[in-house]
Order: C-alpha cells, then structure tokens, then sequence
C-alpha cells in the first residue's frame, strides 16, 4: 500500500482509516490524502483525497451527492441586520428555499443551462432532464442548509472588500435527484464490470474510454454545472428580493473529480470526496455546524495534500446514534445561548454530533489560508421528518 498523509489523525475513527487504506490498495491509484474531518462514507470515507491514474473514474469516490457544493454571497450589510431584519430575513429564507428529497419549484431565475446540447447526449441524462428542471434552485435534506450569519473579513483578504464585518448568505446543497441518479446508475455500472473484494466493491471503476466512463463523465460534470446553477438560483432570487446585489460571491464543488497534473507533472484524475480544492490561491468554503463558525480560506497549493483541504467539521456519530444520544433541551439551550435560529432539522444534526471545527482547522494550517469567518444566525433546514440524503 502506498504511504499517504493523515491530518489531524487523533480525531478520525479507525473505521474511516481502514477505508482509506482499502482504496490506497488499489492498482489504479496513484495517491491520496485523508483530511482532518474524515469519517466514514461508502467505498472512500468522506474526507478522502484519491488521485487515480488519468483514464480511471470511481463514481463512489466522487460520492451520490455529485458536486455537493458551498456558496456564499456577502452583502454590504451593517451586522447588525440579521437581529434588527431578522423577521425578513427568515421570510425571505421561507419564500425563497424549498428543502426535502422530492421538493420542486416552478420559479425559476435562469434556466439557460437546459440549452445545453449534454442534456441530450444521454439516455441516462435525458431521461432526468424534466426532473433536474422541477428542482433546479431547490436543496436537499440531511446537513444542507441555506443561512443568514455574519461575515468578518480579514485585512488584505480581498481587493473589493474592506476588513470588516458583513450579513452573508450561505447555501449548502448539490445535484439533488439528478446527480443521485447518476451516481447509483453508474456505480452499479462500474460494480459489474469491476471485480473487486467485497471490502472495496463501492471502489469499483469506469474506464473513461468506455462508453459507460464517458458517459458518466459528461453526466458528473453537468451535475457540477448544475449544481451550482441551483445555488445561484436561491441567492439571485433572494438578493433580487432585496434589491441589492452581493459584494462578493465564494464558491466550490466538494464531491467531484478533476483532471489535474500532481507537483512532478503526472497525470492523474483527483477525486474529492467530502475535500475542498485548495491549490494555491484558490477560495473555498469550509463550514462549521449551526452554532459554530465557517471559514472563507485560499489554498496554499500543498501537494501532500493534493492540493485539498477539509470541506466542514466532520461528523462525530451516526444519525442513528444522534437520536440517542443527544439531548433535545441540550441543543435547545445551546441555541438559545448562541442566539441562532433554526427553522427544521433535528438532534441528528445538532452541533454535538460533529467534531470541533477549530481543532479540524488547527490540523490544516499549512494546506489553507483563513481570510474571513462566518457566525450562522438563522438557519433553514430540511424538514426533521426527511430522510437524509447527504
């Protein structure tokens, strides 16, 4: 097995280490990296960092939740908006977000996307085309969220922005039943044409000359565009709400693979899954939970890492072992006590289900660079009667 580096190994349980070393077993891999919030996923865990060789895709390596992804928009605001406006700002989360597996919205900001010739270049892809239109601007269950916080931005962090603090909007969601669909379609592919040990089945591969491999990769990277065209919808609708246009917007894909060269110049196809791209000055998003903070961060290009960075806190315990665990008054108070609202979710979901963001952050200090930070002050979430899809 070939050596990989580990950050902030002393919180990521052993199951997630074993996972990791499964796919590092491979023959199609050429390396890889375990980020500070890793825990574990089906096939990589989520957290892993996988660089295979250049004609090789593994679809549970990029996740079912293809090109999950963070958006922010940050408003020139005074911060003390989200508590003087916060009756408007939740209607604004409430008319403007739709949350759930099957939620849909005949509203929509831009759908130029549809016109894309890739919409009908595959069976498996046209035939979800009407669904992807029902809920484009739409997000998912489990941890996806759309958020009112406050920004506070470093000195020096972006040419258009002062140092100071802001009302931000953030988004967290991805493909919805379009990319879920693609993922389990040609997962099941790859299972069958891939044999494998039963320990890395959901390893298995699509060559990317194969019809199947090429197939998967126009529906993967549509997935990507798509994804973010959802997000952009829910921030244009609510912006245009308030007629007043974001100062800057931050975004990043974190469950999708790349073609990228490593620092000795070999081709390889990176998958992250669960991992934020963090080559050298490239912006990103990692979040927090609903009481504690998220990071705006640049890359610092380390190729340890393969130029990846953590893509949120991590979760500590399965959903299931949240319901038993967690006290309902507990998470009550620690909102209160924080002043955040929440509108849906549920205990599995409550900050104490997840590990400590700033010691995931302390673990990947040399990977990126902090320019700002965000504080959740109302926070919309699926329904807690949902089945998580994350």
């Amino acid at each position: 097995m070939k050596n990989y580096p580990i950050y902030g190994k002393e919180n990521i349980d052993p199951a997630a280490l074993e996972q990791m070393e499964t796919a590092m077993g491979l023959p199609i891999t050429v390396t890889g990296a375990l980020m500070p919030d890793a825990h574990v996923g089906y096939g990589l865990p989520i957290g892993g960092v996988l660089a295979t060789r250049p004609d090789t895709v593994i679809p549970y390596a990029v996740g079912v939740d293809i090109a999950c992804r963070m958006c922010m928009s940050i408003f020139d605001m005074p911060k003390d908006a989200v508590e003087n406006h916060a009756s408007e700002l939740q209607s604004l989360l409430m008319k403007h977000t739709h949350f759930g597996i099957g939620s849909t919205t005949n509203v929509h900001h831009d759908t130029s996307l549809f016109d894309r010739p890739e919409w009908d270049a595959v069976r498996v892809v046209r035939d979800l085309k009407d669904k992807a239109w029902r809920q484009l601007g739409t997000s998912g269950s489990g941890n996806h969220f759309v958020e009112w916080g406050v920004v506070t931005i470093s000195e020096g962090a972006f040419d258009t922005l002062p140092a100071g603090e802001y009302v931000a909007l953030l988004s967290h969601s991805g493909s919805r039943g379009f990319g879920g669909s693609i993922a389990e379609t040609y997962s099941k592919i790859a299972m069958e044409h891939t044999e494998l040990p039963d320990q890395s089945r959901h390893l298995a591969w699509l060559d990317l000359h194969s019809e199947a491999g090429q197939e998967y990769w126009l529906a993967m990277n549509l997935a990507g565009d798509y994804a973010s065209a959802n997000h952009h919808e829910i921030h244009n609708k609510i912006s245009g709400a308030m007629n007043l246009q974001p100062i800057v917007m931050v975004e990043n894909h974190h469950n999708f693979a790349w073609q990228e060269r490593l620092f000795d110049g070999t081709e390889v196809l990176v998958h992250r899954k669960g991992a934020t791209p963090a080559g050298a000055g490239v912006l990103g998003i990692i979040p927090g939970s609903m009481t504690d903070p998220g990071f705006i961060v640049r890359g610092k290009g380390n190729s340890a890492s393969v130029n990846s960075a953590a893509h949120g806190a991590g979760r500590l315990m399965s959903r299931a072992a949240a319901r038993k665990a967690v006290d309902r008054q507990e998470w009550e108070r620690l909102l209160f006590d924080r002043r955040v609202t929440v509108i849906g979710s549920d205990v599995d979901e409550a900050p104490m289900v997840y590990k400590d963001i700033t010691s995931v952050m302390s673990a990947q200090t040399h990977l990126v660079e902090v320019l700002g930070t965000f504080q959740p002050k109302i926070v919309r979430m699926a329904d807690p009667r949902e089945r998580p899809e994350d």
